[in-house]
């Protein structure tokens, strides 16, 4: 499969995206085949200036893979009016401004409507446009204390804990994804572009379905249960300590706990009736999380989780983010994949985690800031070599070199 075959060959996006939520769903875009242009300010977006702090540069290297970069001044005039230009040559533009920052600018859905109406606008902010915290500053870590993720997440007793893992930036971008490709879909039904919007808190919400359910059923406050199940209606269900580690184990059903039974060399325990149906488990789980966790402290992780898998009882070894980060399984499929980075040299890069049938995957090529202006404008609004030469000379690019070679 060629990369004009793929499912979104043909669809130009416009990506003003920073950070996390926006540039992944873009990501997501051009693994799917779409052009998509990485319009950002003269001096970069925050991930790509934060130079002081080697993380945010490699994050930012793995979310705008295959993106074709372009620096725009969008606080001037002549900035403005090109990127106009682009917007008409487009089809799609993801923002996740502050609300209300493109309508400032002059550029929002209401203006850019009326030069592209099959234009479909994307935008991704904390809370959404409406509602009484729409103006609220957000990043993922006070959207997760807004939306009840720290709350939820730590010991009985202990103090709230945030999700190790950007939770409301990433399923924000899925969910954009989801938008944006509902909306084309929508477009080509009837022609119509228009305005999607994802709310970061709306998004993460789901993700608490467990205590959620609780607490409709209960009418109580959901109190913080460590590795248990949010719901307290599974055991075990935790994470168990190991000679060399720890490792996850639950048994969702009592089939997978008399499996259990007979690893521990206590078979008699699946039969057991204060342990062998859910209800009497969830009612003593302390006890039987003390017979699991004597267990797994005479094997390593490793070991245990060869004999759990051996006789089909859900379970993970708990692994670092140094061992997941060349997993064996990601690279097999091609999700994980070596890239020659232009800045940063040879980098670890990921890919999307939706994949097409019959496809050689998309172009997965780096590209330093403003690098591909000349040929995008060249491509997507016939601006030749002069024409390029006076724009830049106008400062619609900043301080960009007045070439990009």
């Amino acid at each position: 499969m060629t990369t004009t075959d793929a499912p979104l060959s043909g669809v130009t996006v416009l990506d003003l995206s920073h950070v996390y939520a926006g540039p992944y769903a873009t990501l997501m875009l051009a693994q799917a085949g779409a052009r998509v242009v990485k319009i950002e300010p003269p001096a970069g977006e925050h991930l790509r200036r934060r130079g002081a702090v080697p993380g945010p540069r490699y994050a930012f290297a793995m979310l705008n893979s295959g993106k074709e970069s372009l620096a725009l001044d969008l606080k001037s005039a002549e900035g403005i009016a090109l990127f106009k230009r682009l917007v008409i040559a487009a089809d799609v533009l993801v923002e996740n401004f502050t609300p209300g920052v493109m309508d400032r600018l002059g550029i929002g859905w209401d203006a850019l409507k009326e030069i592209n109406p099959r234009l479909v606008y994307a935008q991704s902010s904390g809370y959404g446009t409406t509602g009484p915290y729409a103006t609220y500053p957000a990043m993922d870590l006070t959207v997760q204390a807004m939306a009840g993720v720290v709350s939820a997440t730590g010991y009985p007793g202990s103090d709230p804990v945030k999700s190790g893992a950007a939770v409301c930036d990433f399923s924000a971008g899925i969910n954009l994804y989801g938008a944006i490709t509902t909306a084309l879909f929508r477009r080509e039904r009837t022609g119509r572009g228009g305005r999607v919007e994802v709310s970061m808190m709306e998004s993460v919400f789901p993700m608490l379905m467990s205590s959620l359910s609780s607490h409709y059923s209960t009418g109580e406050e959901v109190e913080r249960v460590g590795n248990q199940h949010p719901g307290l209606s599974v055991a075990p269900y935790s994470v168990f300590a190991t000679k060399d580690g720890h490792i996850a184990i639950t048994c969702e059903g009592d089939h997978h706990w008399r499996a259990l039974a007979v690893l521990m060399g206590r078979p008699e325990l699946g039969e057991d009736g204060h342990y062998a149906g859910v209800k009497a488990r969830v009612a003593r789980r302390e006890e039987v999380d003390e017979l699991v966790a004597e267990w797994t402290g005479t094997l390593t992780k490793e070991e245990a989780f060869e004999r759990l898998r051996a006789a089909k009882v859900p379970s993970a070894p708990v692994r670092t983010v140094a061992e997941v980060a060349s997993d064996p399984h990601l690279v097999a499929r091609g999700y994980l994949y070596p890239q020659d980075h232009p800045e940063l040299g040879p980098i670890t890069a990921m890919s999307s985690p939706i994949t097409f049938e019959d496809s050689d995957g998309p172009a997965r090529s780096a590209h330093p800031l403003h690098a591909d202006a000349e040929r995008l404008l060249r491509d997507l609004l016939a601006v030749g070599v002069e024409e390029y030469v006076q724009l830049a000379a106008t400062g619609a690019f900043g301080t960009q070199p007045k070439s990009a070679g």
